[in-house]
């Protein structure tokens, strides 16, 4: 299995301007021209152990990379080495070979105010948000990236020093826990020596966690109806024609134990107004009926005048760290995404119910 290779399009670009369909052209030219986009191709003058080199060579051979492995260098992400591939984007991997990044690095335009080492994560914070101290000074050193803000979700990954992040749309990127790095890679792992894929367990946790976040009172739920089974998250919007064919499925799965937790995730231009009124219903019951009516029926119901609370966005933005692609996104209570059609007999094992 080899690695994906990623899109050329800068991230800091992505990072730097608004990203949500309004942005305006004159303003993206504005910001594009007050900040000089940079990427970094140097490497860091330390030397890398003749012992070192050989193993990492050896893993990535044998988990199947093929292309010419030019020279290996210490990593500018912390606790990680830069493997530079001829004609290829590098990868970057821990000593152990377990974890790899296949990304370029972009050096953060800002100015570094907080100049000091972070404390590193532990394997016991794995997917858990980073601490408010760290996100503190992360953001300090982030000034010139205006989508950055104490909104933006961070978690610790699996590599003590890395962590990832999401713009408010749901953009994941990866940086140093002193933000001074930038890269929109992944982390891979490698076991048994092969490629596996995405590291699944940060996935898990770090959507365990962000579920834990979520203000439980603006989910709409609609409870099992017989002895529950199962729990999964769905992120809807009333304008998705997936989410609402899935909505017809509701009663079905409440029938076979599962409980659907809807996490209001507006992504189409009319959404976030219709939404909110559907949100601005007096009760848990009205709010679903409402809800009902859109997803069944096309029917929108408008916001009393007396409603003056968004009560949609701020779980849209904790559920920025799902980094949701398309709607519908369904998840487990665990964490775990669901990846294929809901129409199909998979659904159901999935979920664990016949």
């Amino acid at each position: 299995m080899t690695l994906p290779v990623l899109k050329s399009a800068s991230l800091i670009s992505v990072i730097l301007l608004a990203t949500t369909a309004c942005a305006q052209p004159s303003s993206a030219d504005a910001n594009s021209n007050n900040v000089t986009q940079s990427t970094t191709n140097s490497q860091a003058t330390q030397t890398v152990s003749a012992t070192v080199d050989k193993r990492l060579r050896q893993v990535l051979t044998q988990a199947g990379i093929k292309t010419q492995i030019t020279s290996i260098v210490p990593s500018k992400l912390p606790n990680m080495y830069q493997v530079n591939l001829a004609g290829q984007l590098p990868l970057h991997i821990t000593e152990d070979g377990r974890y790899v990044i296949q990304g370029e690095l972009q050096k953060n335009p800002s100015k570094r105010v907080v100049t000091k080492t972070p404390v590193r994560s532990t394997s016991a914070q794995v997917g858990e948000p980073v601490s408010a101290s760290v996100k503190s000074d992360m953001l300090a050193n982030m000034a010139a990236l205006k989508n950055m803000s104490a909104k933006t979700p961070f978690f610790y990954t699996a590599v003590p020093g890395v962590i990832w992040g999401a713009t408010l749309e749901g953009v994941p990127f990866l940086l140093s826990d002193d933000a001074q790095y930038i890269t929109d890679g992944e982390i891979s792992v490698i076991e048994n020596g092969q490629f596996i894929g995405l590291d699944e367990n940060f996935e898990k946790r770090k959507n365990q966690s962000v579920f834990a976040s979520l203000d439980k009172s603006q989910l709409i739920t609609y409870p099992a109806t017989t002895t529950e089974r199962a729990v999964i998250y769905v992120a809807d919007d009333v304008n998705c024609p997936y989410c609402r064919r899935l909505h017809q499925q509701v009663p079905s799965l409440n029938a076979k134990g599962v409980t659907v937790n809807v996490i209001g995730y507006p992504i189409y231009e009319a959404s976030p107004k219709q939404m909110r009124g559907i949100w601005c219903q007096a009760d848990a019951d009205s709010r679903r009926q409402a809800f009902d009516r859109a997803m069944l029926q096309g029917e929108m119901t408008p916001a009393s005048a007396s409603c003056t609370v968004d009560h949609v966005t701020p779980n849209r933005e904790k559920a920025a760290g799902l980094a949701v692609m398309a709607t519908p996104a369904i998840y487990r209570e665990d964490g775990v995404l669901y990846q294929a059609s809901f129409e199909s007999p998979e659904f159901l094992e999935f979920l664990g119910v016949e």
